[in-house]
């Protein structure tokens, strides 16, 4: 695992990237630090844009709109080199992620690294070179959908109504989140992972609560899932994936 950074500002240039990607993305920079800044730019009333809307709402990011003053060219590249100035300069952040595959970007690549700042470029297969050496680390986009497409568990059978004041089927996308902060916390030799751990991963990536399924801690829901087996152990509780 890398240095693990207190604060990330994840930039996404919308016009350019795959809003498919932002799932797997995010998931990468939990094992990194906080995602405590997340903007995406773009002019959203560009059709090729439509959709987003859910994507914004669903992981808490901020959409920044841009006009396209000029015909064939947008704002956005200016907008977010401004914006990725302005959080270095406040102090506020230990590492950026870009997401886009716009070489226009490695110009703010190299000035950032310049003060000591990690930067995480994330695109396709076909980004510009010179942007993807300006980066800390440059990762493809496609392959890490294509991953997690393959990570996904298998669909599970409809379960029945749970009692309202009893504990309640937990999302599948909570189940797929919690598997893969097992997969992405270190484990002993017996394939146990802290509990505490996972936690800090699974809170990065949702707001979700164990208390809004019925359950008094994650402990507690972790154990109850099936493919799921816990531990307790003098220094706390340890999860296990047992497929």
């Amino acid at each position: 695992m890398e240095e693990r950074l207190k604060n990330i500002a994840l930039l996404i240039d919308a016009d350019n990237v795959s809003r498919e990607g932002i799932d797997p993305v995010l998931n990468v920079l939990a094992t990194l630090g906080q995602v405590s800044i997340r903007r995406a730019y773009g002019n959203w009333t560009k059709r090729g844009l439509m959709g987003w809307d859910k994507t914004l709402h669903r992981y808490g990011i901020a959409p920044h709109q841009q006009f396209d003053l000029t015909k064939g060219k947008n704002a956005t590249d200016m907008a977010m080199t401004i914006d990725a100035m302005d959080l270095l300069y406040r102090g506020k952040v230990d590492g950026f992620a870009i997401m886009s595959s716009d070489s226009d970007f490695t110009p703010l690549a190299m000035r950032l690294r310049q003060d000591g700042v990690l930067v995480y470029g994330f695109g396709n297969s076909k980004t510009p070179l010179a942007f993807q050496t300006a980066c800390t680390r440059f990762i493809e986009v496609d392959k890490l959908i294509a991953s997690a497409a393959a990570d996904a568990p298998p669909p599970q059978p409809e379960a029945e109504p749970a009692p309202a004041n009893g504990p309640q089927p937990v999302d599948p996308e909570v189940v797929a989140l919690i598997g893969k902060a097992w997969k992405e916390t270190k484990r002993d030799e017996q394939g146990f992972a802290r509990l505490a751990e996972i936690g800090k991963f699974a809170n990065n990536r949702s707001s979700f609560d164990a208390r809004n399924y019925g359950y008094a801690t994650l402990g507690e829901m972790i154990g109850a899932l099936p493919g799921f087996r816990t531990e307790r152990r003098a220094d706390g509780v340890y999860v296990k994936r047992v497929r």
